[in-house]
Protein backbone atom coordinates (compact mmCIF):
# COMPACT_ATOMS: atom_id res chain seq x y z
CA UNK A 1 0.00 0.00 0.00
CA UNK A 2 1.50 3.36 -1.02
CA UNK A 3 2.33 5.60 1.55
CA UNK A 4 0.03 8.74 3.21
CA UNK A 5 1.61 11.86 1.26
CA UNK A 6 2.22 14.51 4.33
CA UNK A 7 0.85 17.84 2.66
CA UNK A 8 3.24 20.43 3.86
CA UNK A 9 1.36 22.76 2.10
CA UNK A 10 -1.56 22.56 4.23
CA UNK A 11 -0.44 22.17 7.19
CA UNK A 12 1.62 25.42 7.03
CA UNK A 13 -1.58 27.04 5.99
CA UNK A 14 -3.57 25.72 9.19
CA UNK A 15 -0.61 27.45 11.11
CA UNK A 16 -0.88 30.34 9.77
CA UNK A 17 -4.45 30.85 9.79
CA UNK A 18 -3.78 30.30 13.96
CA UNK A 19 -1.03 32.32 13.84
CA UNK A 20 -2.96 35.26 11.79
CA UNK A 21 -5.90 35.46 15.06
CA UNK A 22 -3.04 35.88 17.52
CA UNK A 23 -1.33 38.70 15.52
CA UNK A 24 -4.86 40.17 15.73
CA UNK A 25 -5.50 40.06 19.02
CA UNK A 26 -1.78 41.28 19.79
CA UNK A 27 -2.22 44.23 17.52
CA UNK A 28 -5.55 45.05 19.13
CA UNK A 29 -3.41 45.28 22.43
CA UNK A 30 -0.56 47.53 20.46
CA UNK A 31 1.97 44.92 20.37
CA UNK A 32 2.13 43.75 17.03
CA UNK A 33 5.00 41.70 16.26
CA UNK A 34 7.79 42.86 14.18
CA UNK A 35 10.42 41.31 11.74
CA UNK A 36 13.35 42.33 10.44
CA UNK A 37 15.42 40.66 7.58
CA UNK A 38 18.59 40.93 6.46
CA UNK A 39 19.85 39.72 2.88
CA UNK A 40 23.20 40.75 2.29
CA UNK A 41 24.63 40.26 -1.12
CA UNK A 42 22.43 38.39 -4.66
CA UNK A 43 22.24 34.88 -3.26
CA UNK A 44 19.13 34.12 -5.68
CA UNK A 45 18.06 31.13 -3.56
CA UNK A 46 17.85 33.78 -0.60
CA UNK A 47 16.26 36.51 -2.49
CA UNK A 48 13.19 33.91 -3.25
CA UNK A 49 13.37 33.15 1.03
CA UNK A 50 13.24 36.64 1.70
CA UNK A 51 10.61 36.82 -0.25
CA UNK A 52 8.77 34.27 0.58
CA UNK A 53 8.99 35.68 4.39
CA UNK A 54 7.85 39.28 3.20
CA UNK A 55 4.78 37.29 1.72
CA UNK A 56 3.98 35.17 4.69
CA UNK A 57 4.25 38.30 7.29
CA UNK A 58 1.70 40.30 5.19
CA UNK A 59 -0.48 37.67 4.79
CA UNK A 60 -0.33 36.61 9.19
CA UNK A 61 -0.33 40.66 9.82
CA UNK A 62 3.14 41.04 11.31
CA UNK A 63 5.26 43.88 10.73
CA UNK A 64 8.06 43.60 8.66
CA UNK A 65 11.38 45.43 7.58
CA UNK A 66 13.48 44.11 4.96
CA UNK A 67 17.10 45.41 4.92
CA UNK A 68 19.24 44.75 1.66
CA UNK A 69 23.16 44.88 1.68
CA UNK A 70 25.73 45.08 -1.25
CA UNK A 71 28.19 42.13 -1.09
CA UNK A 72 30.54 44.81 -0.09
CA UNK A 73 29.48 45.87 3.25
CA UNK A 74 32.27 45.62 6.11
CA UNK A 75 31.60 43.54 9.40
CA UNK A 76 31.44 46.39 11.32
CA UNK A 77 28.81 47.61 9.23
CA UNK A 78 26.61 44.59 9.36
CA UNK A 79 27.39 44.21 13.12
CA UNK A 80 26.39 47.99 13.64
CA UNK A 81 22.89 47.30 11.79
CA UNK A 82 22.49 44.42 14.41
CA UNK A 83 22.37 47.03 17.13
CA UNK A 84 20.28 49.15 15.80
CA UNK A 85 17.63 46.56 15.43
CA UNK A 86 18.54 44.97 18.47
CA UNK A 87 17.69 48.38 20.51
CA UNK A 88 14.51 48.82 18.34
CA UNK A 89 11.27 48.31 20.14
CA UNK A 90 9.04 47.55 16.88
CA UNK A 91 11.45 44.78 15.92
CA UNK A 92 10.59 41.35 17.82
CA UNK A 93 12.65 39.28 15.71
CA UNK A 94 15.59 39.38 13.50
CA UNK A 95 16.95 36.93 11.20
CA UNK A 96 20.50 37.47 9.02
CA UNK A 97 19.59 35.16 5.59
CA UNK A 98 22.49 32.66 5.72
CA UNK A 99 24.99 31.88 3.86
CA UNK A 100 26.76 35.29 4.26
CA UNK A 101 29.09 36.41 1.24
CA UNK A 102 32.41 35.20 1.40
CA UNK A 103 34.63 37.62 4.30
CA UNK A 104 31.71 38.11 6.22
CA UNK A 105 31.96 35.92 9.73
CA UNK A 106 28.50 34.03 10.24
CA UNK A 107 29.15 33.09 13.64
CA UNK A 108 30.43 36.64 15.12
CA UNK A 109 26.93 38.08 13.33
CA UNK A 110 24.28 35.26 14.76
CA UNK A 111 25.98 35.91 18.24
CA UNK A 112 25.67 39.95 17.83
CA UNK A 113 21.87 39.25 17.64
CA UNK A 114 19.90 39.70 20.74
CA UNK A 115 18.85 36.01 22.07
CA UNK A 116 15.72 37.35 23.34
CA UNK A 117 15.23 38.13 19.22
CA UNK A 118 16.80 35.20 18.01
CA UNK A 119 13.95 33.61 15.67
CA UNK A 120 16.12 31.94 13.46
CA UNK A 121 17.30 29.64 16.51
CA UNK A 122 20.79 30.10 15.88
CA UNK A 123 22.11 32.21 18.85
CA UNK A 124 24.10 30.06 20.78
CA UNK A 125 22.47 30.94 24.31
CA UNK A 126 19.40 29.51 22.17
CA UNK A 127 21.50 26.35 20.79
CA UNK A 128 22.45 26.26 24.44
CA UNK A 129 18.99 26.05 26.34
CA UNK A 130 17.53 23.71 23.83
CA UNK A 131 20.31 21.23 24.31
CA UNK A 132 19.35 21.65 28.30
CA UNK A 133 15.75 21.30 27.49
CA UNK A 134 14.71 25.06 28.59
CA UNK A 135 12.40 27.07 26.86
CA UNK A 136 14.19 28.36 23.50
CA UNK A 137 13.68 29.74 20.02
CA UNK A 138 13.63 26.51 17.75
CA UNK A 139 15.51 26.43 14.40
CA UNK A 140 12.84 26.64 12.23
CA UNK A 141 13.28 23.78 9.84
CA UNK A 142 13.57 21.01 12.45
CA UNK A 143 10.26 22.76 14.62
CA UNK A 144 8.40 22.08 11.10
CA UNK A 145 9.88 18.54 11.26
CA UNK A 146 8.66 17.63 14.47
CA UNK A 147 5.42 19.63 13.65
CA UNK A 148 4.87 17.30 10.38
CA UNK A 149 5.19 13.66 12.43
CA UNK A 150 2.68 14.93 15.30
CA UNK A 151 0.00 16.33 12.73
CA UNK A 152 0.30 12.92 10.80
CA UNK A 153 -0.67 11.44 14.24
CA UNK A 154 2.44 9.51 14.89
CA UNK A 155 3.50 8.67 18.50
CA UNK A 156 6.93 9.77 19.39
CA UNK A 157 7.55 8.52 22.49
CA UNK A 158 9.67 5.49 22.64
CA UNK A 159 10.04 5.27 19.00
CA UNK A 160 13.43 4.68 17.21
CA UNK A 161 13.87 7.80 15.09
CA UNK A 162 17.23 8.44 12.63
CA UNK A 163 18.44 11.76 11.58
CA UNK A 164 20.51 11.31 8.43
CA UNK A 165 22.99 14.70 8.57
CA UNK A 166 24.34 16.42 11.70
CA UNK A 167 24.18 20.12 10.31
CA UNK A 168 23.81 22.75 12.92
CA UNK A 169 20.42 23.97 11.15
CA UNK A 170 18.22 20.82 11.13
CA UNK A 171 20.28 17.34 11.76
CA UNK A 172 21.81 18.19 15.70
CA UNK A 173 18.61 20.22 16.41
CA UNK A 174 16.29 17.60 15.17
CA UNK A 175 18.34 15.15 17.23
CA UNK A 176 17.47 17.24 20.35
CA UNK A 177 13.97 17.82 19.75
CA UNK A 178 12.98 13.67 19.01
CA UNK A 179 14.91 13.78 22.31
CA UNK A 180 12.71 15.49 24.23
CA UNK A 181 9.62 14.13 23.27
CA UNK A 182 11.29 10.58 24.10
CA UNK A 183 12.20 8.99 21.55
CA UNK A 184 15.52 6.89 20.68
CA UNK A 185 17.49 9.16 18.54
CA UNK A 186 20.73 8.03 15.89
CA UNK A 187 22.18 10.44 14.02
CA UNK A 188 23.96 9.30 11.24
CA UNK A 189 26.29 11.09 8.61
CA UNK A 190 29.30 10.89 5.87
CA UNK A 191 31.41 8.61 8.00
CA UNK A 192 28.90 6.67 9.77
CA UNK A 193 29.46 2.47 8.13
CA UNK A 194 26.38 0.39 7.67
CA UNK A 195 24.47 3.30 6.88
CA UNK A 196 21.23 1.82 5.11
CA UNK A 197 21.49 -0.82 8.04
CA UNK A 198 20.93 1.86 10.29
CA UNK A 199 18.49 3.95 8.47
CA UNK A 200 16.74 0.44 8.15
CA UNK A 201 15.86 0.42 11.91
CA UNK A 202 14.21 3.99 11.94
CA UNK A 203 10.44 3.96 12.85
CA UNK A 204 10.79 7.84 12.09
CA UNK A 205 13.59 8.73 8.97
CA UNK A 206 14.45 12.37 8.76
CA UNK A 207 16.58 13.15 6.07
CA UNK A 208 18.90 16.08 5.53
CA UNK A 209 22.26 15.84 3.81
CA UNK A 210 21.67 17.79 0.47
CA UNK A 211 22.41 15.05 -1.64
CA UNK A 212 19.78 14.09 -4.52
CA UNK A 213 17.86 11.17 -4.29
CA UNK A 214 20.46 9.15 -1.77
CA UNK A 215 17.81 7.51 0.19
CA UNK A 216 16.44 4.40 -1.80
CA UNK A 217 13.23 2.19 -0.64
CA UNK A 218 15.70 -0.57 0.56
CA UNK A 219 16.50 2.21 3.37
CA UNK A 220 13.45 1.96 5.12
CA UNK A 221 11.43 -0.04 7.20
CA UNK A 222 7.90 -1.24 5.81
CA UNK A 223 5.90 1.58 7.36
CA UNK A 224 8.45 4.07 8.43
CA UNK A 225 7.34 7.97 8.22
CA UNK A 226 10.21 9.36 6.25
CA UNK A 227 10.95 13.12 6.30
CA UNK A 228 12.80 14.44 3.31
CA UNK A 229 14.39 18.56 4.43
CA UNK A 230 16.68 17.54 1.14
CA UNK A 231 16.14 20.39 -1.46
CA UNK A 232 18.57 19.50 -4.55
CA UNK A 233 18.38 21.06 -8.04
CA UNK A 234 18.69 18.24 -11.19
CA UNK A 235 17.78 18.98 -14.74
CA UNK A 236 15.86 21.87 -13.64
CA UNK A 237 13.65 20.02 -11.25
CA UNK A 238 13.51 20.66 -7.66
CA UNK A 239 14.20 16.60 -6.22
CA UNK A 240 14.53 15.42 -2.45
CA UNK A 241 17.71 13.92 -0.56
CA UNK A 242 14.96 10.59 -0.86
CA UNK A 243 14.05 8.44 -4.05
CA UNK A 244 10.05 9.62 -3.38
CA UNK A 245 8.47 7.39 -6.22
CA UNK A 246 10.94 3.89 -4.58
CA UNK A 247 10.10 5.12 -0.83
CA UNK A 248 6.15 6.00 -1.18
CA UNK A 249 5.83 2.40 -1.97
CA UNK A 250 7.27 1.25 1.62
CA UNK A 251 6.98 3.98 3.63
CA UNK A 252 4.05 4.50 5.42
CA UNK A 253 4.03 8.28 5.26
CA UNK A 254 6.20 10.65 3.04
CA UNK A 255 6.95 14.40 2.61
CA UNK A 256 7.31 15.11 -1.17
CA UNK A 257 9.91 17.78 -2.22
CA UNK A 258 8.57 20.53 -2.98
CA UNK A 259 5.51 20.48 -0.95
CA UNK A 260 6.37 18.86 2.21
CA UNK A 261 8.70 21.10 4.48
CA UNK A 262 9.69 24.21 2.94
CA UNK A 263 6.50 25.96 3.68
CA UNK A 264 7.02 24.70 7.58
CA UNK A 265 9.68 26.48 7.70
CA UNK A 266 8.92 29.61 7.12
CA UNK A 267 5.40 28.96 8.72
CA UNK A 268 7.71 27.96 11.88
CA UNK A 269 9.55 31.24 11.77
CA UNK A 270 6.39 33.26 11.52
CA UNK A 271 5.27 31.67 14.90
CA UNK A 272 8.76 32.04 16.77
CA UNK A 273 8.01 36.17 16.08
CA UNK A 274 4.92 35.90 17.31
CA UNK A 275 6.20 34.35 19.96
CA UNK A 276 8.91 36.73 20.28
CA UNK A 277 6.60 39.26 21.41
CA UNK A 278 6.88 37.86 24.82
CA UNK A 279 9.49 36.21 25.07
CA UNK A 280 10.79 37.17 29.11
CA UNK A 281 14.30 35.22 29.04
Amino acid sequence: MAAQIINGKEIAAEIRSELKEKVAALTAQGRTPGLAVVLVGDNPASQVYVRQKKKACHEIGIYSEEHRLPATITQEELLALIDRLNADPKIHGILVQLPLPDGLDENEVIERIDPKKDVDGFHPISVGRLSIGLEAFVPCTPAGVLELVKRTGTAISGKKVVVLGRSNIVGKPAARLFLQENATVTICHSRTQNIEEECRQADILIVAVGRPKLVKKDWVKPGAVVIDVGINRVDGQIVGDVDFDEVKEVAGAITPVPGGVGPMTIAMLMKNTVGAVDVDH
